[in-house]
Protein backbone atom coordinates (compact mmCIF):
# COMPACT_ATOMS: atom_id res chain seq x y z
CA UNK A 1 0.00 0.00 0.00
CA UNK A 2 1.38 3.73 -0.32
CA UNK A 3 0.20 6.68 0.92
CA UNK A 4 0.95 10.42 -0.12
CA UNK A 5 1.35 13.34 1.68
CA UNK A 6 0.28 16.51 0.70
CA UNK A 7 1.48 19.20 2.43
CA UNK A 8 2.37 23.05 2.32
CA UNK A 9 -0.07 26.17 2.27
CA UNK A 10 -0.43 28.24 5.51
CA UNK A 11 1.81 28.04 8.15
CA UNK A 12 0.12 28.43 11.44
CA UNK A 13 -1.81 25.03 11.11
CA UNK A 14 1.86 23.34 10.90
CA UNK A 15 1.66 21.21 7.88
CA UNK A 16 4.85 18.99 8.31
CA UNK A 17 4.59 18.60 12.03
CA UNK A 18 1.12 17.81 12.06
CA UNK A 19 1.46 15.41 9.05
CA UNK A 20 4.67 13.82 11.00
CA UNK A 21 2.31 13.06 14.10
CA UNK A 22 0.36 10.00 11.67
CA UNK A 23 4.17 8.73 10.13
CA UNK A 24 4.37 5.88 12.37
CA UNK A 25 1.01 4.80 12.60
CA UNK A 26 0.60 5.17 8.73
CA UNK A 27 4.16 2.95 8.74
CA UNK A 28 2.94 0.64 11.13
CA UNK A 29 -0.07 -0.38 9.21
CA UNK A 30 2.10 -1.08 6.19
CA UNK A 31 1.39 1.76 4.04
CA UNK A 32 5.24 3.07 1.88
CA UNK A 33 5.23 6.90 2.54
CA UNK A 34 5.80 9.55 0.00
CA UNK A 35 5.51 13.28 1.07
CA UNK A 36 5.12 15.96 -1.26
CA UNK A 37 5.59 19.80 -0.67
CA UNK A 38 4.00 21.15 -3.56
CA UNK A 39 0.44 20.08 -5.20
CA UNK A 40 2.23 19.51 -8.69
CA UNK A 41 2.40 16.01 -7.85
CA UNK A 42 -1.63 15.51 -8.25
CA UNK A 43 -1.10 16.29 -11.95
CA UNK A 44 1.60 13.40 -12.29
CA UNK A 45 -1.34 10.69 -13.67
CA UNK A 46 1.67 8.00 -13.44
CA UNK A 47 2.44 8.73 -9.74
CA UNK A 48 -1.42 8.88 -9.15
CA UNK A 49 -1.90 5.72 -10.56
CA UNK A 50 0.12 3.93 -7.52
CA UNK A 51 -1.41 5.59 -4.91
CA UNK A 52 -3.86 4.30 -2.30
CA UNK A 53 -4.17 7.06 0.07
CA UNK A 54 -4.14 10.59 0.09
CA UNK A 55 -3.56 12.79 3.54
CA UNK A 56 -3.39 16.27 2.69
CA UNK A 57 -2.67 18.80 5.13
CA UNK A 58 -2.32 22.36 2.34
CA UNK A 59 -4.21 25.30 3.83
CA UNK A 60 -5.76 28.17 1.96
CA UNK A 61 -3.11 28.18 -1.28
CA UNK A 62 -3.73 27.85 -4.91
CA UNK A 63 -3.99 25.29 -7.20
CA UNK A 64 -3.75 24.42 -10.75
CA UNK A 65 -6.71 23.56 -12.60
CA UNK A 66 -4.65 19.89 -14.25
CA UNK A 67 -3.57 19.66 -10.15
CA UNK A 68 -6.93 19.23 -9.60
CA UNK A 69 -8.49 17.02 -12.65
CA UNK A 70 -5.25 14.78 -11.33
CA UNK A 71 -6.51 14.37 -7.82
CA UNK A 72 -10.14 14.37 -8.96
CA UNK A 73 -9.41 11.30 -11.10
CA UNK A 74 -7.24 9.43 -8.91
CA UNK A 75 -10.06 9.68 -6.42
CA UNK A 76 -12.91 8.61 -8.79
CA UNK A 77 -10.47 5.38 -9.47
CA UNK A 78 -10.26 4.55 -6.00
CA UNK A 79 -7.60 6.45 -4.21
CA UNK A 80 -8.82 7.55 -0.63
CA UNK A 81 -8.55 11.00 0.22
CA UNK A 82 -8.25 11.98 3.89
CA UNK A 83 -7.29 15.32 6.13
CA UNK A 84 -8.37 17.27 8.86
CA UNK A 85 -9.27 20.52 9.89
CA UNK A 86 -8.21 23.97 7.08
CA UNK A 87 -5.96 21.15 5.54
CA UNK A 88 -8.79 19.83 3.67
CA UNK A 89 -11.95 22.05 4.56
CA UNK A 90 -9.87 25.06 4.11
CA UNK A 91 -8.01 24.27 0.90
CA UNK A 92 -7.90 26.22 -2.62
CA UNK A 93 -10.74 28.50 -1.90
CA UNK A 94 -10.80 29.80 -5.72
CA UNK A 95 -11.21 25.98 -7.45
CA UNK A 96 -14.91 25.13 -7.58
CA UNK A 97 -13.78 21.67 -8.39
CA UNK A 98 -11.90 21.08 -5.25
CA UNK A 99 -14.76 22.09 -3.05
CA UNK A 100 -17.06 19.73 -5.34
CA UNK A 101 -14.87 16.95 -4.73
CA UNK A 102 -14.36 17.54 -0.61
CA UNK A 103 -17.81 18.47 -0.16
CA UNK A 104 -17.54 21.46 2.70
CA UNK A 105 -15.90 24.73 2.84
CA UNK A 106 -14.98 26.39 6.16
CA UNK A 107 -16.94 29.33 6.38
CA UNK A 108 -15.47 31.24 9.57
CA UNK A 109 -15.01 30.15 13.25
CA UNK A 110 -17.01 32.47 15.87
CA UNK A 111 -15.06 33.89 18.37
CA UNK A 112 -15.17 35.00 21.96
CA UNK A 113 -17.49 37.81 23.53
CA UNK A 114 -15.54 40.53 21.87
CA UNK A 115 -14.51 42.29 25.33
CA UNK A 116 -12.56 39.12 26.34
CA UNK A 117 -10.40 38.80 23.17
CA UNK A 118 -6.88 39.79 23.44
CA UNK A 119 -5.76 39.91 19.53
CA UNK A 120 -4.49 36.50 18.91
CA UNK A 121 -5.12 32.98 17.99
CA UNK A 122 -6.93 31.89 21.24
CA UNK A 123 -9.47 35.03 20.53
CA UNK A 124 -11.36 31.92 18.47
CA UNK A 125 -11.01 29.24 20.91
CA UNK A 126 -14.12 28.24 22.35
CA UNK A 127 -15.39 25.34 24.80
CA UNK A 128 -17.62 23.05 21.98
CA UNK A 129 -18.94 19.72 21.88
CA UNK A 130 -18.60 16.73 18.95
CA UNK A 131 -21.45 14.89 19.28
CA UNK A 132 -21.75 11.49 16.96
CA UNK A 133 -24.81 11.00 14.59
CA UNK A 134 -26.67 8.00 14.87
CA UNK A 135 -24.70 7.30 11.57
CA UNK A 136 -21.76 7.66 13.46
CA UNK A 137 -22.55 5.36 16.30
CA UNK A 138 -22.40 2.44 13.92
CA UNK A 139 -19.63 3.58 11.32
CA UNK A 140 -16.15 2.13 11.59
CA UNK A 141 -14.63 4.98 12.08
CA UNK A 142 -16.42 6.62 14.82
CA UNK A 143 -17.87 3.21 16.13
CA UNK A 144 -17.31 3.17 20.33
CA UNK A 145 -16.85 6.49 21.15
CA UNK A 146 -18.65 9.03 22.87
CA UNK A 147 -19.54 12.81 22.31
CA UNK A 148 -16.44 14.52 23.11
CA UNK A 149 -15.32 18.41 23.70
CA UNK A 150 -13.04 20.20 22.75
CA UNK A 151 -11.42 23.88 23.67
CA UNK A 152 -10.41 25.11 19.89
CA UNK A 153 -11.23 26.72 16.93
CA UNK A 154 -14.95 25.39 16.26
CA UNK A 155 -15.42 25.64 12.33
CA UNK A 156 -18.53 26.45 10.51
CA UNK A 157 -18.39 24.39 7.62
CA UNK A 158 -20.99 24.94 4.14
CA UNK A 159 -21.66 21.41 2.54
CA UNK A 160 -23.96 19.46 0.63
CA UNK A 161 -26.34 16.56 1.07
CA UNK A 162 -23.74 13.91 -0.99
CA UNK A 163 -21.91 13.99 2.61
CA UNK A 164 -22.58 11.18 5.25
CA UNK A 165 -21.90 13.20 8.17
CA UNK A 166 -20.84 11.17 11.67
CA UNK A 167 -20.20 13.81 13.87
CA UNK A 168 -22.05 17.52 14.22
CA UNK A 169 -20.89 20.56 16.35
CA UNK A 170 -23.59 23.28 17.17
CA UNK A 171 -22.86 26.99 17.35
CA UNK A 172 -25.23 28.61 19.82
CA UNK A 173 -26.95 31.69 19.49
CA UNK A 174 -24.87 34.66 21.18
CA UNK A 175 -26.19 38.50 21.59
CA UNK A 176 -22.60 39.75 19.64
CA UNK A 177 -23.33 37.57 17.08
CA UNK A 178 -25.90 38.04 14.06
CA UNK A 179 -27.63 34.48 13.45
CA UNK A 180 -30.76 34.59 15.17
CA UNK A 181 -30.93 30.60 15.79
CA UNK A 182 -28.43 27.66 16.44
CA UNK A 183 -26.45 26.32 13.67
CA UNK A 184 -25.08 22.87 13.38
CA UNK A 185 -22.00 21.81 11.59
CA UNK A 186 -20.91 18.89 10.43
CA UNK A 187 -17.43 17.70 11.98
CA UNK A 188 -16.50 14.54 10.82
CA UNK A 189 -18.00 13.22 7.10
CA UNK A 190 -17.03 10.89 4.71
CA UNK A 191 -18.05 11.30 1.08
CA UNK A 192 -18.27 8.64 -2.04
CA UNK A 193 -16.81 10.02 -5.31
CA UNK A 194 -16.01 7.68 -7.99
CA UNK A 195 -14.77 4.56 -6.31
CA UNK A 196 -12.74 6.52 -3.79
CA UNK A 197 -13.50 7.33 -0.27
CA UNK A 198 -13.31 10.81 1.35
CA UNK A 199 -13.11 11.59 4.94
CA UNK A 200 -12.70 14.94 6.02
CA UNK A 201 -12.50 15.84 10.22
CA UNK A 202 -12.75 19.74 11.00
CA UNK A 203 -10.93 19.61 14.40
CA UNK A 204 -7.03 20.04 14.08
CA UNK A 205 -6.31 23.84 14.61
CA UNK A 206 -3.36 22.56 16.16
CA UNK A 207 -0.76 19.89 17.52
CA UNK A 208 -2.15 18.98 21.48
CA UNK A 209 -6.09 19.14 18.81
CA UNK A 210 -4.40 16.32 16.61
CA UNK A 211 -2.80 14.73 19.75
CA UNK A 212 -6.52 14.50 21.56
CA UNK A 213 -7.33 10.69 21.54
CA UNK A 214 -10.56 11.07 20.08
CA UNK A 215 -9.44 13.25 17.17
CA UNK A 216 -6.33 10.68 16.83
CA UNK A 217 -8.57 7.56 16.59
CA UNK A 218 -11.32 9.39 14.33
CA UNK A 219 -8.42 10.52 11.69
CA UNK A 220 -6.70 7.29 11.98
CA UNK A 221 -9.38 5.07 11.41
CA UNK A 222 -10.47 7.34 8.34
CA UNK A 223 -7.21 7.06 6.71
CA UNK A 224 -7.43 3.30 7.12
CA UNK A 225 -11.02 3.12 5.89
CA UNK A 226 -10.74 5.35 3.18
CA UNK A 227 -7.42 3.60 1.40
CA UNK A 228 -7.90 2.08 -1.92
CA UNK A 229 -7.57 -1.19 -0.45
CA UNK A 230 -10.20 -0.82 2.23
CA UNK A 231 -12.63 0.74 -0.60
CA UNK A 232 -11.95 -2.28 -2.99
CA UNK A 233 -12.85 -5.07 -0.07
Amino acid sequence: MKVLIVRGGWDGHRPVEATEMFRPFLAANGFEIEVSESTTVYGQASVMAEVDLIVQCVTMSQIAPEEVAGLRAAVAAGTGFAGWHGGIADSFRASSDYLQLVGGQFATHPSKEPGACGGDETDNFLRHRVELTALGREHPITAGLDDFELTTEQYWVLTDDLNDVLATTTHPVQPWHPWHRPIVSPAVWTRQWGRGRIVVTTPGHSLDVLGNPNVRTVIERGMLWASRTASAS
